[in-house]
């Protein structure tokens, strides 16, 4: 008799587990524990050698460091609160916040075209496109079908320790990203990549 109630309850346990599971949204599956990003193939899936989920914007960061050369291969991937929006990603060589931020961005212009940009982040108000500190190559963006945007590049590191910053907006103004919301998720979308010896 308390083997068939162990049983039962045990029963009861897995058929919550699995209705709680079933009804977890797939745009809440996080970037890092599969090839298929949001229903389609992650473009490059061998390319990086590391991933780092963010809870905040749900964002994740591929990437692989050439101690050779002190270079970052990157795929950075969130996606916008609209459609016609735009996600960026940053160091911070002098903080840990926003500002002093040089960040490489996705954005979604009028024409509905995505284009990779780099942006100086010298005040909470002036976001400038400019050259960065450090050396960026083979920098490009890609939409996927559901709106999930990805930011593809290749940075020059000189320390292996890296303020992180990254962010998302529903506003673009011509190749300028509008204001982002200053919910909690946008004011702690912040991190530390380190890099190792």
């Amino acid at each position: 008799m308390a083997a068939d109630a162990a049983s039962a309850t045990f029963l009861s346990i897995l058929l919550s587990l699995t209705i709680t599971l079933s009804l977890v949204s797939p745009s809440l599956a996080m970037y890092c524990h599969s090839q298929i990003v949001h229903g389609i193939p992650f473009p490059y899936p061998t390319k990086y050698s590391n991933c780092t989920e963010y809870l905040h914007h749900k964002a994740a960061l591929h990437y692989t460091f050439d101690p050779a050369n002190s270079s970052l291969s990157l795929a950075f991937a969130a996606t916008p609160p609209s459609s016609g929006g735009w996600v960026a990603w940053a160091i911070n060589p002098t903080s840990t916040g926003m500002v002093g931020a040089q960040a490489l961005m996705a954005l979604k212009t009028s024409t509905g075209s995505v284009v990779a940009k780099t942006f100086n982040i010298s005040s909470h108000h002036s976001v400038v496109e400019s050259e960065l500190s450090f050396d960026v190559w083979d920098l490009s963006a890609h939409e996927a079908s559901d709106g999930t945007m990805w930011l593809f590049a290749t940075v020059k590191l000189c320390r292996r320790s890296l303020n992180l910053v990254w962010q998302v907006g529903g506003v673009v103004n011509g190749t300028r990203p509008g204001i982002h919301q200053m919910a909690f998720a946008n004011k702690n979308a912040k991190a530390t990549l380190e890099l190792g010896a």
